[in-house]
């Protein structure tokens, strides 16, 4: 099933990602207010998205804390 907010969350981080700042902003903020289960999806998720996008890699380091 979806979450909304989840699915919210990766609708603000695939507009963001031009920004490095901007997408480690948002990221913490996803972080800091989804379920212990949404995070481990968004963990799935972005470890796609920046596959291809190397100027976004730092802001993994956000996933880890």
């Amino acid at each position: 099933m979806a979450r909304p907010m989840l699915e919210y969350y990766k609708t603000v981080l695939q507009k963001v990602s031009f920004d490095l700042k901007l997408f480690s902003k948002e990221l913490k903020k996803a972080i800091s207010r989804l379920m212990p289960e949404e995070i481990e999806e968004l963990k799935n998720w972005l470890q796609l998205f920046i596959s291809d996008k190397p100027e976004l890699q730092p802001s993994l380091i956000y996933l880890k804390a």
